[in-house]
């Protein structure tokens, strides 16, 4: 990895932490209530973190062309974006007793296509974040966006978010263009990831593959959640999580179809070829993963899910704004999945355990 370009020199360094001490008090990011009002009598003692939430930076929908915004999607899902505010998430924390969210950039990302830009626009993210968790440091962390394709690019991303922006950890979409997760390109990333005991966070996305499928259907109604398992079939195919323990892998929404194709997986893991990747067999490694409520707070993927791996695996997610923090709160404490001890551990435990920096 080189370190020798300019944005990485110290007077560069030096402004922008120049710019976090300020920036409570430039006005840069706004103001947000204390504590909204709320009908929930539990919520001021539930002290949950939302790992699965996410955030736009100002001028970051303009840099995405208007074919690429959510791919296949609706206009609603850009308008989701194009009305996220630092006051309105603050408020849904608030409302449903959520202490912290730890942010990202949810699709489409970052890369269209032109290294430079997709350079820029990952650390223009990045820092933006960088100065949210430094204006509200008790109620937000992040994890930094990388601009793959570009391993290189993304090699020097990752040493500033983590070593100059402290970031919580890593962002990752589940494919690029169409190469999963697993890959053989993305090996340096994971060779770095693991020498730093990364936390890594991954959102599923559209293959090049699978876009516009079928007109009627949009793409996070099943290739999401496909994208997903194709990702984890990668990791676990190619020996990239065998290879890098040391890798703390979470996976959106449950982990996609993957709980639910269980059996195929069993029979799959034991053929020969799969077999040699896998050491110490399938559950080892599907049970050190961590996967996330967002989008799944239902007892039929619950249910699942909690079947499959040790509920310390298990984070609360929203997917906030594209989904509410409150619906999520009620429909995870409703579901009947997970007793008390459970739902504390999910809502915020297993998160401490990774982030214990939120705990102090």
């Amino acid at each position: 990895m080189t370190t020798d370009h300019c944005e990485f020199c110290g007077p560069g360094r030096r402004k922008f932490l120049t710019g976090l001490v300020a920036i409570a008090s430039a006005g840069v990011v706004g103001t947000a209530s204390a504590q909204s009002q709320t009908s929930d009598p539990t919520s001021a003692r539930r002290n949950w973190i939302d790992v699965h939430h996410h955030l736009v930076p100002p001028g970051y929908l303009n840099q995405v062309p208007e074919d690429d915004a959510v791919p296949g999607a609706s206009a609603t899902p850009r308008r989701a974006l194009a009305g996220w505010t630092v006051e309105r998430s603050i408020d849904q924390m608030d409302q449903s007793g959520v202490s912290t969210s730890i942010l990202s950039i949810s699709n489409p990302g970052i890369w269209f296509g032109d290294t430079g830009k997709a350079r820029k626009l990952a650390r223009d993210c990045n820092e933006y974040a960088a100065k949210l968790v430094a204006a509200y440091p008790r109620r937000f962390g992040m994890f930094a966006a990388l601009p793959l394709p570009d391993v290189e690019g993304s090699l020097r991303e990752i040493e500033y978010a983590l070593d100059v922006l402290k970031a919580d950890g890593i962002g990752l979409y589940t494919s690029y263009g169409n190469k999963w997760l697993g890959d053989p390109a993305f090996d340096e990333i994971f060779a770095e990831l693991n020498r730093r005991k990364a936390l890594v966070y991954t959102h599923p996305t559209t293959a090049d593959c699978c876009r516009n499928l079928q007109a009627a259907v949009s793409p996070n109604v099943v290739e999401y959640q496909t994208d997903t398992t194709r990702a984890i079939a990668g990791i676990l195919a190619s020996g990239t999580a065998s290879r890098f323990p040391d890798v703390r892998i979470i996976f959106s929404h449950a982990g996609g179809t993957m709980p639910f194709l269980i059996e195929r997986f069993a029979g799959w893991a034991k053929t020969p070829q799969v077999a040699k990747r896998l050491p110490k067999g399938l559950n080892h490694e599907l049970e050190r993963f961590y996967y996330d409520t967002a989008q799944t707070s239902n007892n039929v993927a619950m249910g699942a899910l909690a079947k499959l791996v040790p509920n310390s695996q298990i984070l609360f997610g929203t997917d906030y704004p594209f989904r509410t923090v409150v619906e999520h709160v009620k429909n995870l404490t409703e579901c009947g999945v997970f007793n008390d001890a459970q739902l504390a551990a999910i809502g915020r435990g297993n998160a401490l355990a990774l982030m214990p920096r939120f705990g102090a």
